[in-house]
């Protein structure tokens, strides 16, 4: 008899303890649903706010003559704020503007356009990205006219989320000494003149939308980004373009390895043109490595440059061509750097 009263007050106990769990669980739940729920979803929304760079706009290079070796051309990815469209201008122009999206990226077909901007009104999202795909600045200028999308940011919820890419009209030519920055391994103008070609960054608040993707709050603009300054070159394009052709019909006819050409304005030390070609893999020639400036061009130029200098000391002091000179036994220091005949030994008189 004693026995069962012990079970008995033990099961009441653990059906106590059970029973009192349950509770605080219970009001843990209502506690964090009802009475703190405001101030934890006020918290989730601040986290998924922050303020990140706008990059500013990379400045221009130019040719001699004004035209653009490299300039920064704006691109747009295209997303849509649902909720801000009025009834009346929705429902007129969905159909219209789901058959727009389905025509110009090809990628789905206007019903689902529709389901998917649909969709996102009813759940009140604030924003979606209709297409990742990049759009350039003629394409963007057509959108604005489509249906929905004619009435701007505030009244038709279209976001044009631009994005800035370097192009080089003249496509390969002095491809090597307009150059590129990286923050490794940069090359050229681009990466001599950073920081004077990047301009100033700007400053924005961008919110986390669905799909990890990052949304510019339109009001959070704190700073906005400077566009770089303009670099003006001595290149002239012509000269470039006769240039590079010369050196590369003079490469595949020697079969040589690689070469260099540099056009140089005498009377003002100008570079006018700069051409450094080497054979790729595929026996072709291509733009790979800056040998006029570069450090394996850093030596001495060898015979090449020979008749150059004994055309300039005839010219600039009359030497005789009878007259013979001293070579020692080959070599000859200048500065710091001893630079050696090809054949070894003295070479007389």
């Amino acid at each position: 008899m004693i026995f069962t009263r012990d079970i008995l007050l033990r099961a009441r106990i653990v059906l106590l303890l059970v029973l009192l769990i349950m509770f605080s669980i219970i009001g843990k739940i209502i506690r964090l649903q009802f009475i703190k729920g405001n101030q934890w979803r006020t918290c989730a929304q601040v986290t998924q706010l922050i303020y990140k760079p706008i990059l500013g706009s990379r400045g221009n290079i130019y040719a001699d003559d004004g035209s653009l070796l490299a300039t920064s051309l704006p691109l747009y990815r295209v997303g849509l704020d649902p909720t801000i469209v009025s009834d009346s201008v929705f429902h007129a122009g969905i159909d219209a503007l789901s058959q727009q999206l389905a025509s110009f990226f090809g990628d789905h077909t206007p019903e689902t356009y529709k389901k998917r901007i649909t969709g996102a009104r009813n759940k009140k999202k604030k924003y979606i990205l209709l297409n990742s795909r990049y759009i350039n600045h003629e394409a963007k200028e057509k959108m604005q006219k489509w249906p929905i999308f004619e009435h701007g940011r505030y009244k038709g919820g279209v976001v044009f989320q631009v994005e800035h890419r370097r192009y080089n009209p003249f496509k390969e030519l002095a491809k090597r000494t307009i150059g590129m920055h990286r923050e490794i391994g940069g090359f050229g103008l681009e990466y001599a003149f950073h920081k004077m070609l990047r301009g100033l960054d700007g400053q924005a608040l961008y919110q986390k939308v669905v799909g990890g993707n990052w949304r510019q709050v339109q009001e959070g603009v704190v700073v906005p980004p400077m566009h770089g300054s303009d670099l003006e070159t001595t290149i002239d394009i012509h000269l470039q373009d006769i240039t590079q052709n010369s050196l590369l019909d003079v490469l595949r006819e020697t079969n040589a390895q690689h070469g260099c050409a540099v056009v140089m304005e005498v009377s003002t030390g100008g570079i006018k043109a700069m051409a450094n070609l080497s054979r790729t893999p595929s026996g072709d020639y291509a733009e790979l490595y800056n040998y006029a400036v570069g450090n394996q061009g850093s030596v001495e130029p060898g015979s090449i440059f020979k008749l150059i200098s004994m055309l300039a000391l005839l010219e600039e002091s009359g030497w005789s061509l009878n007259k013979t000179i001293d070579t020692g036994n080959g070599t000859v220091q200048f500065h710091n750097r001893w630079m050696k005949d090809v054949k070894k030994g003295a070479m007389g008189c």
